[in-house]
């Protein structure tokens, strides 16, 4: 096809609009003091699915649109997979901005939230100190980050071949 849509500036486009809505969330869910609330997590947790189920699905409709009806299966998988990724990345960022810079003793505050849900829950001191010994090995560290990452892009190709299965249409499907 000789003149197939730009999928670059949809990736971008829609990663940084992933982004932004992740932030503005977070700064929000913060600035509220929902940061270890219940509220808060459903929220987040639902600006997440927004994220990784609707952006993507938006974007790869509106790249079909802009190649005149035509989508190949590889091009929605790299679409949606390209977003979540970006996006990802984003909230990777600010995440470490957020715990270094704006709420430098975030990990102690959630280390205390956790022991006291832990305690309610009926751990031992002993199994308690685990817990967060190995959850601290995985907090604000690039493995951590990594894992994090690969899990959101697995979420990402997931939805995506999901959408471009549904939405796919070729030049060969037209005969």
């Amino acid at each position: 096809m000789e003149n197939q849509a730009n999928s670059k500036n949809i990736i971008l486009n829609y990663g940084l609009i992933y982004g932004g809505i992740i932030i503005f969330i977070n700064l929000i869910i913060y600035a509220l003091g929902m940061t270890f609330d219940t509220i808060g997590g459903v929220i987040n947790m639902i600006a997440l699915a927004v994220c990784i189920i609707g952006l993507p699905t938006l974007a790869i409709k509106k790249f079909k649109k802009e190649n005149y009806g035509f989508l190949a299966w590889g091009q929605a998988i790299k679409i949606g997979v390209g977003i979540v990724a970006l996006g990802a990345l984003i909230s990777i960022l600010y995440t470490h901005i957020f715990t270094g810079v704006i709420e430098p003793d975030f990990y102690n505050q959630l280390n205390e939230f956790q022991t006291g849900k832990f305690l309610d829950a009926g751990l031992t001191e002993e199994q308690i100190e685990a817990q967060l010994a190995m959850q601290s090995k995985f907090q604000g560290t690039i493995i951590g980050d990594a894992l994090g990452l690969l899990f959101y892009v697995f979420l990402g190709f997931v939805t995506s071949a999901i959408a471009g299965a549904i939405m796919k249409k070729t030049e060969e499907d037209q005969y």
